[in-house]
């Protein structure tokens, strides 16, 4: 059960990425892009998640999951703080 729950939040968090970038792409709202780059950034931590938990449970991927989601939260912080509208 675990595997399938790990694929369907990298697959959901890319879904949203992508749904967020059309939004962008046909609105040009800036703050669609940071939402979409942070999904993108969070649906890598779920595919480190995927790797570390299943495929490769030996090797560690804990600083990788947790430096991608950090750089996704970031982006998307850097979104919020400066760009205005």
């Amino acid at each position: 059960m675990g595997p399938a729950v790990y694929i369907l939040g990298a697959l959901v968090t890319l879904a949203c990425g992508i749904l967020l970038m059309r939004g962008y792409l046909r609105g040009r709202k800036k703050l669609l892009l940071w939402s979409s780059l942070c999904f993108f950034g969070l649906s890598i931590s779920h595919v480190f998640v995927l790797l570390d938990l299943v495929v490769f449970p030996d090797i560690n991927f804990y600083p990788w999951r947790l430096g991608s989601a950090v750089v996704a939260m970031l982006i998307l912080l850097y979104g919020l703080i400066w760009e205005d509208e």
